[in-house]
């Protein structure tokens, strides 16, 4: 094979994390090439199975230094930005990753004169109350100045085998008596599968989106707070009570957690922040097509795919009788 005849090549940032490692899938079975940056490419090897020898490559990028995010680029036809972080950490923060760092990846892509698709989450805004949403909004905000024809993808809350929301209360309910329900629980999501994000991500890829257009990604149902942890114990055959916690009083607790060193917190403040608000498709966006179902795609239901891992929580595995709780 010559060099004319090559398949495109796409650098994937963030292409070892949940979302990203579903992306290269995707893009593999497409027949791309593929370049994956990562901050530690020697922890990343499981992905080169996922295409043919050589189809697949590793190389080292970090977003808050410019010169590796220029070199991961150097040659590529399309760029895919997965980098996302749920809370800070030292030099991790917001304004250096989801900010400055999605802004640099998209100044190489226009250098290198790729195509990118980055992908934002449900609720960017750049004057949110959240540091978080309003580190995407401003990205969004940057990116679009910088490539006018970047395609944004806006998911959300992600469910699939290696997500870190429905396992982590799954794993609450194996020791706790009850489940936290922040804000009384009737914060609304619309739990997208990863599958059907990375299916969106590699049909942008393929040049089948609309160039310079923020798509929102929703699943199939929208349910309360309340109501996929309710999720949760059904599947995982548990009984367990809910606790009311105000958000003044998570938001405290969540304050604290932040400020233990070595430790992920389970939860910040400025998580708290985020669920004071709907984390739904919005209303314009169905109507102008902007959506998995304006793609064609019809959304995998929730149901068909949590009892697939959170097998593992349940008293006896796969073994537990579905007519008994724990």
């Amino acid at each position: 094979m010559t060099m004319s005849n090559l398949p495109p090549l796409v650098t994937v940032f963030g292409g070892s994390g949940f979302v990203g490692r579903h992306v290269v899938r995707a893009l593999a079975k497409r027949g791309y090439r593929i370049r994956v940056a990562v901050r530690r490419p020697d922890l990343a090897g499981f992905l080169r199975p996922l295409g043919y020898v050589g189809q697949i490559q590793l190389v080292q990028a970090n977003l808050r230094y410019r010169a590796s995010i220029d070199q991961a680029v150097a040659g590529a036809d399309h760029v895919v930005n997965c980098v996302g972080i749920l809370f800070e950490s030292g030099k991790n923060n917001f304004d250096a990753v989801q900010e400055a760092g999605a802004k640099a990846v998209a100044e190489a892509a226009r250098a290198a004169g790729a195509t990118l698709t980055h992908i934002s989450a449900i609720g960017a805004d750049a004057q949110s109350a959240s540091a978080y949403a309003r580190s995407k909004g401003r990205a969004e905000q940057a990116i679009l100045q910088t490539l006018p024809g970047a395609v944004i993808l806006r998911p959300s809350i992600v469910f699939g085998q290696e997500d870190n929301f429905f396992n982590k209360f799954a794993d609450m309910a194996r020791t706790m008596p009850f489940l936290p329900l922040i804000g009384g629980g009737h914060t609304k999501f619309q739990p997208v599968f990863v599958e059907d994000v990375a299916e969106v991500v590699a049909r942008s890829v393929d040049g089948k989106l609309a160039a310079g257009t923020i798509y929102e990604l929703g699943g199939a149902e929208v349910l309360t707070f309340k109501q996929c942890l309710e999720e949760v114990l059904r599947v995982t055959y548990r009984k367990r009570g809910f606790v009311s916690i105000p958000f003044g009083l998570a938001s405290l607790m969540g304050s604290i957690a932040s400020a233990v060193p070595l430790i992920a917190p389970p939860l910040t403040a400025d998580q708290v922040t985020l669920l004071k608000k709907d984390n739904v498709v919005s209303a314009e966006a169905e109507r102008e097509g902007r959506t998995l179902q304006g793609l064609g795609i019809a959304p995998t239901l929730l149901s068909s795919i949590l009892p697939s891992y959170l097998v593992r929580f349940r008293v006896h595995g796969q073994y537990t009788n579905a007519g008994k709780a724990a």
